[in-house]
């Protein structure tokens, strides 16, 4: 099965962080995604820029809305994801839990619907 984890967490708290320890956490991540590739529970990882620089698109009355940032106003925000591949939920939130990140923020994990004919 395929989980789609979700990595959110508060950019002022990451901000607050020393450069010592930002750097310990992007090696950690990426040793971790290397640790992903190796068991074969990683498909896909990405991580994301700052909400200032989303935009959200609407369609309405036939037209196309754009306007800057998210929504809504919200403390912590989707940093990233990881696309894993698990046998179930319990061995996906094993995953999860080991993400670096979840240490500071949360880690939403969601199985992805196959809409295949195998559904």
């Amino acid at each position: 099965m395929k989980f789609l984890c979700q990595v959110w967490f508060d950019g002022a708290m990451l901000a607050a962080r020393t450069n010592e320890e930002k750097h310990k956490l992007g090696v950690d991540s990426l040793g971790y995604d290397r640790d992903l590739m190796a068991s074969g529970h990683m498909i896909h990882a990405e991580a994301l820029q700052s909400p200032k620089s989303a935009v959200t698109v609407r369609m309405r009355n036939g037209g196309t809305e754009v306007t800057d940032g998210p929504f809504i106003e919200t403390k912590e925000h989707l940093g990233g994801f990881i696309l894993i591949e698990a046998k179930g939920m319990d061995e996906a939130i094993r995953v999860a839990a080991g993400i670096p990140l979840a240490k500071l923020g949360a880690i939403e994990v969601r199985p992805i619907h196959n809409f295949g004919p195998d559904a």
